[in-house]
């Protein structure tokens, strides 16, 4: 694979264009705030089976807002450094993420990704099979949970963005005084929509979010869990490869695509994260031109959630060992 070569390529995608930043912003906000509405009138109007679907397009216009502010804390969205902190501020409300923290925080997962040394900083924690086979019954239990793919969608979306990110990790280092003004203005915006919509105003943001936040955690578990993910240890980690190779992309459709602000293409996006989100999808499409690049679909996506452990001899990443019920009790 010539990294330097596919490194020039995506060069050429990192122009940033204003007009195309301000569309995609203000698009967004405008689609939330009309489902955000649309979903409220049918609650009180009809009933609230009618507002499911509002629920789930206000779920996918949360995902938007959210990879907005990511592309703000890479300054890949506007041109500037200035607008794209401007920008990013005013979405963390919505996005109930601190942008100062998230920013930090997710700067550091770029800087190890792929690497073994570091997985603190990744999103999804992975154990080694050789970890694994060290472990106590306790700790075994408690990473088979952690993993349980209903574990991991239902409750880690609503503990991660409704609990966790009110003091996020490294608050101390990176600013307390943000993250206590930004969850003020969390408290502002919830009570602004208690006024003008009342408790339906409530529920639609509760569940808009719940829908969020298994649609966050699917796509943040199969950006870098998938079988021929690449993990490595210094000296022998290559970073740019490990970026380029421990990410997936994730080709589910044009449309998820759109209600996902193109975040799937993430092997180019840890490869050069000065693409703005709205060329990801055009530049991963025309690199086949330079080196073809491997996509997953649904079903090896889904499959990918049995997928527990990183085996480092086999280098690719596997379920649980299979166990007889006395070493499982053992264990």
């Amino acid at each position: 694979m010539d990294i330097k070569r596919i490194r020039a390529f995506t060069h050429g995608y990192t122009d940033k264009d204003d007009r195309l930043a301000a569309l995609s912003y203000f698009s967004t906000f405008a689609v939330y705030a009309l489902t955000m509405g649309l979903g409220v009138w049918a609650l009180t109007s009809w009933h609230w089976i009618a507002a499911l679907p509002f629920m789930v397009i206000l779920g996918f216009a949360s995902v938007r807002l959210y990879v907005l502010q990511h592309d703000c804390g890479h300054a890949s969205l506007f041109s500037t450094r200035n607008r794209n902190d401007l920008a990013g501020h005013v979405l963390s409300v919505f996005t109930l993420t601190p942008y100062a923290v998230m920013r930090h925080n997710h700067n550091l997962h770029h800087a190890h990704v792929g690497n073994l040394d570091h997985r603190e900083d990744g999103e999804v924690y992975t154990m080694t099979l050789a970890e694994w086979q060290r472990a106590g019954r306790a700790e075994r239990l408690m990473y088979r949970l952690y993993r349980n793919p209903a574990v991991m969608l239902g409750l880690g979306g609503l503990y991660t963005y409704f609990i966790r990110y009110r003091w996020p990790r490294n608050t101390r280092d990176v600013g307390v005084a943000g993250v206590l003004l930004h969850n003020l203005a969390v408290l502002g915006w919830l009570g602004l929509l208690w006024l003008i919509a009342g408790v339906p105003g409530l529920i639609m943001l509760g569940t808009s979010g719940l829908v969020a936040g298994v649609i966050g955690v699917f796509m943040v578990y199969l950006q870098h869990n998938f079988e021929d993910t690449h993990w490595d240890r210094r000296p022998g980690l290559n970073p740019q490869y490990a970026a380029l190779m421990g990410s997936s992309c994730l080709n589910l459709g044009h449309w998820w695509d759109i209600g996902t602000g193109n975040i799937c293409y993430h092997d180019i996006h840890h490869f050069n994260p000065r693409i703005p989100s709205y060329r990801l999808r055009k530049c991963h499409f025309a690199l086949d031109a330079v080196a073809p690049m491997r996509r997953i679909g649904w079903t090896e996506a889904l499959a990918s959630f049995r997928l527990k452990l990183w085996d480092e001899e086999a280098g690719r990443l596997v379920p649980f060992p299979r166990q007889s019920v006395r070493e499982a009790a053992a264990a």
